[in-house]
């Protein structure tokens, strides 16, 4: 323990934690009076096509910060949060971000949804050395020094999900129809899953199909008519990589259209217990989704958080029926955990210190063991496939037997690649020969 620390065990006082910070024992943090807060930003959209999916994270977010001060703060500091609201605005992203770095000189921001969100904030984070936790599934194909990745890369979500359609267990699927929003991270995430659908899975370009929609689309009546054609056979799928208020008229549509989950299973990868809440849900039963949590988990932490977050939502006038959990939100909690827990064993918040004190970083989580890879910025965790129940819930049909290790670069698009940030790496790197060849110090 420093000296500085010494001091401040002899200032403060050990205050319990409450909630599930206690509950699954997150650490008990000492408390020193008269120091100035801490700052941490919030910039997720609270408003426009985006806010069906966000507001929820910052809730959770406010719901760590909240364990955490009442556990005593992060350095004997109480934690102050900054909220902004981009309003779905790619380009105000990266404003509201600048603002969070140089104006409130928060120590971390805990934000974005979109990977054109969080493209449009990159720069302004490695310009300025400030870290963003970032809880949302992705492409990968990128691997900032500046940048925690909590959410899904693709093999821990979306190429399991077309692993169990393929299986007996998911139907035996033959083809597929990749419907997404029209940005990065469906156009990325369906070029690598037709990579590996094709080398891979041996799966013909004829029992492949893809389209994409605008942000914000609503008439899916004619794509929803090309996927009933292409299903005709009942040997298809539709993979989903819609994002934001689109997947409503997109669900509906499927649901008038005779479209259902026995014959034609959509697995989404973007959609999951929030969204749900704003459907008639019973058409949609048995419909599928691959991701790293579910609310209806058994797991003792679970149960934990999930009461949690429903007294959170009555200390906060959320209605019972919008007062559920997804996989972004179990993210952005335990990151917000995560950066507290490595300011901690850094002693500071400095940006480089608290990198170096979250290499292999490990946390309990409403899913069992959650780690950051000691290299790549990205995290450890399970996966599952879901299917959609009656009442909004999932039952999980299939899980991965452990945590599986976060890939940035699929192997089937840039075989051999990784990225190294550890003890001051680099960063991204090629695999050539059995050497590592920088990207720096390539043509």
């Amino acid at each position: 323990m420093s000296a500085w620390s010494r001091r401040e065990f002899l200032r403060g006082s050990l205050v319990a934690g409450t909630g599930l910070a206690a509950g699954i024992g997150f650490p008990k943090i000492l408390t020193a009076q008269g120091k100035e807060p801490i700052k941490v930003g919030i910039l997720h959209s609270l408003s426009g096509t985006m806010a069906i999916s966000e507001a929820p994270i910052k809730e959770v977010v406010l719901m760590a910060i909240g364990e955490i001060n009442k556990a005593g703060g992060v350095l004997g500091r109480k934690v102050e949060p900054v909220i902004e609201d981009p309003a779905s605005n790619w380009d105000l992203f990266a404003e509201k971000s600048k603002k969070l770095l140089l104006q409130d000189k928060v120590a971390a921001v805990f934000g974005c949804w979109t990977s054109v969100s969080r493209k449009s904030v990159l720069p302004v984070f490695e310009k300025n050395n400030g870290l963003l936790f970032y809880p949302v599934q992705y492409e990968g194909e990128e691997c900032s020094k500046n940048v925690i990745y909590t959410g899904a890369t693709i093999n821990q979500q979306a190429t399991p999900g077309i692993d169990y359609l393929m299986s007996a267990e998911g139907g035996g699927k033959k083809k597929f129809y990749l419907l997404g929003s029209d940005y990065v991270y469906p156009r990325t995430t369906n070029k690598i899953l037709r990579l590996y659908l094709t080398k891979v899975k041996k799966v013909p370009e004829s029992a492949i199909a893809e389209e994409y929609t605008p942000f914000h689309h609503q008439d899916y009546q004619t794509i929803v008519g090309k996927i009933k054609s292409f299903s005709a056979a009942g040997d298809a799928a539709v993979i989903n990589t819609i994002n934001g208020d689109s997947n409503v008229p997109f669900f509906k549509e499927l649901a008038n259209q005779g479209v259902t989950a026995d014959k034609t299973p959509t697995m989404s990868y973007s959609f999951a217990e929030v969204e749900l809440q704003t459907l008639d849900v019973k058409p949609l039963v048995g419909h599928l989704a691959s991701w790293n949590y579910f609310m209806s988990l058994k797991t003792p932490d679970n149960l934990k958080w999930v009461k949690a977050y429903k007294e959170w939502c009555k200390g906060h006038s959320i209605p019972d029926k919008q007062c559920v959990t997804d996989d972004p939100m179990m993210h952005a909690y335990i990151h917000v955990h995560l950066w507290a827990k490595a300011v901690q064993k850094a002693e500071s918040t400095d940006v480089e210190k608290v990198l170096k004190a979250l290499e292999g970083l490990e946390i309990p989580s409403p899913v069992g063991k959650y780690k950051v890879d000691e290299k790549n910025h990205h995290t450890w965790k399970p996966v599952y496939i879901g299917k959609i129940r009656e009442d909004g819930q999932f039952d999980v049909v299939w899980k991965t037997k452990s945590w599986v290790r976060p890939a940035p670069w699929s192997e089937v698009t840039y075989p051999g690649r990784d990225c190294d940030w550890s003890n001051g790496g680099k960063g991204s790197f090629d695999v050539v020969g059995g050497k590592r060849m920088w990207l720096s110090d390539k043509s």
